[in-house]
């Protein structure tokens, strides 16, 4: 049984960060009922490379974070779909939004109102800037998140920045924020069986995530400054070149260093005065990046990968996404999961897993994802589960 077996979720979110923190509930064990706009649905169904599958409501953004759910069609502007929500939010452990600031209190449903409905709920509000505050009310997608973080000032080369990271990583550990969140609050409301209001904050939870770039102005008065494919903190630790391409080799501790300096070929670094420690080779990084450079492009990656490896040095190539999903070692972990197309059984599709073995268990998703409103006719008898379950739970 997985940790959130029982567990009921009212999932309103929208494209990505709401979805991924449900999504993670769902392959934790939990019961997510999408609750989407009639006709309309998620944005995210009609986002990705495939239009064929946007235009049928099944973009690619949408089934890579929805599997497992439930689809209901609800107008929470009209007194039938109301009602149902009422219904839901009663017997709901855990509310999940990611509107705009404001926006569910201003339908009716703000935070005393759901909590008179159930005082067990778990209501979390996911928004670009938390739901109070001089920029709470604007508008907000992880593009602006990264750039108001100041992660993109420090993402690229001197030369090259601001980068936008390669993916939409404000909105991912918006989301997993949300659910370790959501989890917290599960487990406190044991105590006295009250739930709790959680405003979740991308901006602030990026941040948070930025840890050292940030922590290190903030307690040393040093501003990160972008150094490409570099490690601030170390040297040599960054991309180095090898016969091939590049790879990636991390010598942060001095026996690394040390041993790195065997391996391939030039002892005689360890004697160089530049280099004795820490903070000369990151005075000369360039110098020693040269150095081990000239020695690297001797052999392929692969073959550096396996022998610094050997060693105890951290070292591995750099690959593309279709490199990375053949890995012996995702394989062997069985993170990647294969449920049935939506609407179609015989046409499989492959999605992401968790990251996490429960007793040596993956946690793959248990359905495919909904078309939209693909639960419409099933509402009353999930409903009357819910409520069943709830007078139980009590």
């Amino acid at each position: 049984m997985r940790p959130l077996a029982g567990i009921r979720v009212l999932d309103l979110t929208n494209v990505l960060a709401g979805p991924y923190c449900t999504y993670q509930l769902a392959l934790l064990g939990a019961e997510v009922v999408k609750v989407e706009l009639p006709e309309q649905g998620d944005l995210a169904r009609h986002l990705g490379p495939d239009v064929a599958l946007n235009d049928a409501g099944l973009g690619s953004s949408f089934l890579a974070q929805n599997a497992g759910k439930l689809s209901v069609e609800l107008n929470l502007k009209e007194a039938a779909g109301r009602s149902a929500f009422v219904d839901l939010v009663s017997a709901a452990d855990v509310l999940v939004e990611n509107y705009r600031a404001g926006v569910l209190a201003r339908l009716g449903f703000d935070w005393d109102t759901l909590h008179e409905l159930n005082p067990a709920l778990v209501y979390c509000a996911i928004s670009g800037f938390g739901q109070e505050g001089p920029m709470s009310q604007a508008p907000a997608y992880d593009q602006i998140i990264q750039g108001l973080s100041g992660m993109m000032s420090i993402t690229g080369t001197q030369e090259t920045a601001p980068l936008r990271v390669g993916f939409p990583i404000c909105d991912t550990v918006g989301g997993l924020t949300a659910a370790l969140a959501v989890t917290a609050a599960l487990a406190g409301r044991q105590r006295d069986g009250r739930g709790c209001f959680l405003d979740v904050s991308m901006l602030e939870a990026s941040v948070s995530a930025m840890g050292w770039a940030v922590s290190n102005y903030l307690i040393g008065g040093v501003a990160p400054e972008p150094m490409g494919d570099q490690n601030a903190t170390a040297a040599p630790s960054g991309t180095f070149d090898a016969a091939d391409g590049p790879i990636n080799i991390a010598a942060n501790r001095q026996e690394q260093f040390e041993k790195l300096c065997h391996v391939v070929g030039r002892p005689d670094l360890l004697a160089d005065p530049r280099f004795t420690d820490r903070d000369r080779r990151k005075g000369y990084r360039d110098e020693l990046n040269d150095e081990l450079n000239a020695a690297l492009r001797r052999r392929p990656a692969l073959a550096w990968e396996r022998e610094l490896t050997a060693v105890g040095v951290p070292a591995a190539r750099i690959l593309t996404v279709p490199d990375m999903v053949a890995l012996e070692q995702l394989e062997h972990r069985r993170f990647f999961a294969d449920v049935g197309f939506p609407g179609d059984a015989e046409r499989s599709l492959r999605l992401l897993g968790s990251g996490v073995l429960i007793d040596g268990e993956p946690l793959p998703p248990e359905a495919p994802p909904p078309v939209l409103g693909e639960h419409n006719h099933d509402l009353p008898q999930l409903l009357q589960r819910w409520k069943t379950a709830n007078v139980v739970t009590k």
